[in-house]
This record gives structure tokens, C-alpha cells and sequence, in this order.
């Protein structure tokens, strides 16, 4: 089976936010798409099928959970990882970022230390912050254009925390953690008492240089783990909204289940439901042929990057879909920087500096497209800076 990844889709005028929020974002309509983290490609037709079919009954009612939805995620997570995860251990919601305040509510109280490590995804912070629980930060360390846990600074900053916000991979710097990693991870966590949210929403977009370890599957199952896993990034269908959490411990589900119910919040929609399923039960070929062209796409970055853009380093990803770039050697301050790439190269990346410390200097390329726009990305880069580079 072969699978069209080169297939430029218009998705103007369709409330992409990627597209059709530019102009609330940039400042202008006027630049190539390369922010928000999701793909310009189709979904497996598996998934559309799926869809079609539910939307020919002509009544969208309040849906359960059916058997046919565990089983989908439990199946995958075996095939994919080895990881054996019963049914019991599974809490649905609407969305992996509703599960980070969630489990912050759930775990923590007010004013306590919750650990982020930055630079990482924006709502990592604002579950934290806007909570009222103390941000504590343990920021990667960037050696050899390659990112490091700080784990001296973490095991100090683990005796007063009772949770950690962990990005597995990480987003944006495109790590995959090894098993190493991981474990000294894990065993801080143990010897200081600390629950780890393990957001694993990346863990199917692992290239072939790399293997991702569920942190749970490592930890045999305790509860000083969760992890909450969706299937939206692996095959582009994060607007449907349905992500599932891993608990083991039945306490821990009690205390979700009550922060959910308190908010009356509900993931079960009729079409997430067949969706969810249909891309777990049927689109691993899908997903197979669009890591071995996100690979060619990721080599061709580093490439032409390497011959055109030299002072525009890659900071080599080994996960996701979405590149760090490191800026730094255009010799802008933050503010100018997004200037070039918004006014001169007219290329709309997401800024180094909405991941916090450490992403002064950074940009990050979402690759999530057909290769063809990609090129022209770069391309409208390299112009604009040969013609920043005469003005000076």
C-alpha cells in the first residue's frame, strides 16, 4: 500500500488554527504555516471510513465507551511497545493538556512545587501557574547540540515536590529519552515520593535511530507513575479530542475521576469514539509510511541547512514531527528574530521563547507537511537572510 504524503491539501477557510490563525498570531496571513503541532497530511483513509460510516446514522447522541475502544488502545500499546495495560487502568478525557491541570488538581494543593523542565511545551507551565502551585524548573542542559536531564538539580528539587510533569519525548527539543534516562528518573521519583505525569503523546513519532520506552512499562506498573497517551499527533487528528491516562493505582483514578466529575468535563463524543479506535485497530501501516518520510524530510533539513544555512544550526530530533532550531547564530535578539521570520522570510514558526528558559535564540519548525512546502520554507529563509546579510 502506498500512501501520498506529497499531496498538498488547502486547508484555508476550514477553522485550522493553523492557517485561518495566522493573522491573530502573526500579525498577517502572509506566511507559510509552520507552528502549531499538527500535519497538513490526510488521515489514514482507515479513519475517514470510520467517520463516514458513524456520521450515516443520523443521531450523534451522549456515547458510551464501548469494549471495541479499550481494545484498540490496549492492543496497540502492546503491539507497539510491549506494554501490557489493563482495562481497568484506563481514565478517558477529552485531551492530553486537560489531563496535565487534571492530574496538578488532582495531585497537588495549592502553593506546592510542581516540576517542569524547560524549554517544553507552553501548558506545562500554565497547568502549574494557573492552578496557583508553585513553577519549579529544572531546565535541560543543551551540551554537544544534544539535550540532558540535569539530575543533581532534580533529586534536590524532588524532596519537596510531590509531582513532575516529565515530556517523554520531549517537546520541542526532540529527545527521546533512553532507558538510563529514564530509569535515574524513576528512581528519584521513588526515593522521593514524587507521582510522574509521563506525557507520552509523541511516543509513536520515534525515528529509526532512537526507541521509545513507556516510563510505566519501565517502572513495572506503580504508582509513582501515570501516562497519559492519545492517538491525535500520530495520525493527525488532535480536533476530534479524546487521549486516555494510564493509572495503575485505583486511588489515583478515584482522585482523577472526582476533578473530572467536578467539571462535568466528558471526552465521550460519537466520533472521536470511532476514530480513536479505527486509527489504533487499522492505520499502522499509516503510520509506518509517514515516519519513513518524516525521516527523509528530517535528513533533508539537516542537509540543506548544513549547505545553505549554516548559521541556523539543527539540534538533531529524534522524535516528533517538529525541529529546534538553533537561531542563535543570526546574531538577533528574540524580537528581531521573529521579525525576519515573519516580515522578511515570511515563514510562521512558533518563537524559542514561548517554551521558556532555554528557548532564547530557538525556533521550532513543525516538518508535519509535504516536503515540497518545506523547501520552499527554507528557501524563502535562505533569501531573506542573503538579503538581511547586504543591508549590513
Amino acid at each position: 500500500m502506498t500512501f501520498n504524503f506529497d499531496q498538498i491539501i488547502d486547508r484555508s477557510h476550514s477553522a485550522s488554527v493553523k492557517f485561518d490563525g495566522r493573522q491573530g498570531y502573526f500579525g498577517t496571513t502572509d506566511v507559510l504555516p509552520m507552528w502549531v503541532a499538527d500535519m497538513d497530511f490526510a488521515a489514514p483513509e482507515v479513519v475517514t471510513r470510520a467517520l463516514q460510516e458513524r456520521a450515516a446514522h443520523p443521531v450523534y447522541g451522549y456515547t458510551l465507551y464501548p469494549d471495541e475502544l479499550y481494545d484498540a488502545l490496549i492492543g496497540w500499546l502492546q503491539r507497539r511497545f510491549g506494554w501490557q495495560v489493563k482495562r481497568e487502568w484506563i481514565v478517558w478525557s477529552p485531551g492530553v493538556v486537560p489531563s496535565l491541570f487534571a492530574c496538578v488538581r488532582a495531585f497537588t494543593q495549592p502553593g506546592e512545587p510542581v516540576i517542569v523542565q524547560p524549554p517544553v511545551y507552553f501548558p506545562f507551565f500554565s497547568a502549574v501557574t494557573q492552578n496557583e502551585r508553585r513553577l519549579v524548573q529544572n531546565p535541560l542542559a543543551l551540551r554537544q547540540d544534544r539535550y540532558h536531564i540535569n539530575f543533581e538539580q532534580l533529586e534536590q528539587q524532588a524532596g519537596t515536590a510531590k509531582l513532575m510533569l516529565l515530556c517523554t519525548p520531549h517537546n520541542p527539543v526532540g529527545r527521546v529519552w533512553t532507558q538510563d534516562e529514564l530509569q535515574q528518573v524513576l528512581e528519584i521519583a521513588r526515593r522521593n515520593d514524587v507521582l510522574v505525569l509521563a506525557d507520552e503523546i509523541h511516543a509513536d513519532l520515534v525515528y529509526p535511530d532512537s526507541r521509545h520506552i513507556p516510563l510505566a512499562q519501565l517502572a513495572g506498573n506503580d504508582p509513582h507513575v501515570i501516562t497519559a497517551v492519545a492517538p491525535s499527533k500520530t495520525f493527525n487528528i488532535p480536533g476530534l479530542g479524546l487521549s486516555a491516562l494510564i493509572v495503575p493505582a485505583a486511588e489515583q483514578r478515584a482522585a482523577l475521576a472526582g476533578v473530572f466529575n467536578s467539571l462535568h468535563v466528558s471526552a465521550s463524543n460519537p466520533f472521536s469514539v470511532a476514530a480513536f479506535a479505527a486509527a489504533y485497530n487499522g492505520g499502522e501501516t499509516w503510520l509506518d509510511a509517514l515516519m519513513a518520510y518524516l525521516d527523509e524530510t528530517r535528513s533533508f533539513v539537516a542537509a540543506y541547512l548544513a549547505e545553505h544555512l549554516p548559521q541556523i544550526r539543527l539540534i538533531w530530533p529524534e522524535g516528533t514531527y517538529l525541529l529546534w532550531l538553533d537561531c542563535r547564530g543570526l546574531g538577533l535578539d528574540d524580537a528581531a528574530l521573529q521579525r525576519f521570520f515573519v516580515e522578511q522570510a515570511q515563514v510562521g514558526m512558533n518563537p524559542g521563547t514561548v517554551f521558556g528558559e532555554g528557548g532564547s535564540g530557538f525556533m521550532r519548525l513543525n516538518i508535519g507537511t509535504p516536503r515540497a512546502v518545506v523547501r520552499q520554507a527554507l528557501e524563502q529563509i535562505h533569501a531573506a537572510w542573503l538579503n538581511e546579510s547586504k543591508l549590513k
